[in-house]
């Protein structure tokens, strides 16, 4: 139903964590490297568990091939540098939700690809640095799946 994008994610329980949570919700994952770790790393496996098998995983070369390759309805990415909040937001079926790296977030150049519309952020108080990656992705995830009435869900 969506698509979680991870631009060249770095940390592999992190990954293993978002793996699991787009097989429990649906979503198609993507990972747009250079990766920061092999995808048969123990810590990325021992996080995933065994949803591996369940989850959807495609290994992108950049992001304008994952564009080109999967050709998402929209995409929204998400930055503590964005203004509009990710609950404000109707996403749609097929909306692609992209996350920076865990030590980077989104490089600059990347964000600017985007309209301010299509840029958003998960309020957090202001002393604060951001939220750990696959906690973001399930904050944004699950409100667009909520949106959907948890289509699939039991």
């Amino acid at each position: 139903m969506f698509h979680v994008v991870l631009y060249q994610p770095k940390i592999p329980p992190n990954t293993g964590n978002i793996i699991r949570l787009c097989a429990n919700s649906g979503a198609d994952l993507h990972l747009i490297a250079p990766l920061g770790f092999e995808l048969e790393d123990k810590k990325l496996v021992r996080a995933g568990l065994d949803y591996r098998e369940f989850a959807r995983v495609r290994v992108h070369a950049s992001l304008a091939d994952f564009m080109s390759d999967e050709k998402p309805a929209r995409i929204f990415a998400c930055s503590k540098f964005a203004q509009r909040p990710y609950h404000s937001v109707d996403f749609k079926r097929g909306d692609a939700l992209l996350f920076g790296s865990e030590t980077d977030g989104l490089p600059e150049d990347v964000r600017k690809t985007f309209p301010d519309e299509h840029l958003l952020r998960i309020p957090m108080l202001p002393e604060n640095r951001s939220l750990n990656l696959s906690n973001a992705v399930a904050v944004v995830l699950y409100e667009a799946w909520r949106q959907h009435g948890f289509k699939g869900a039991e």
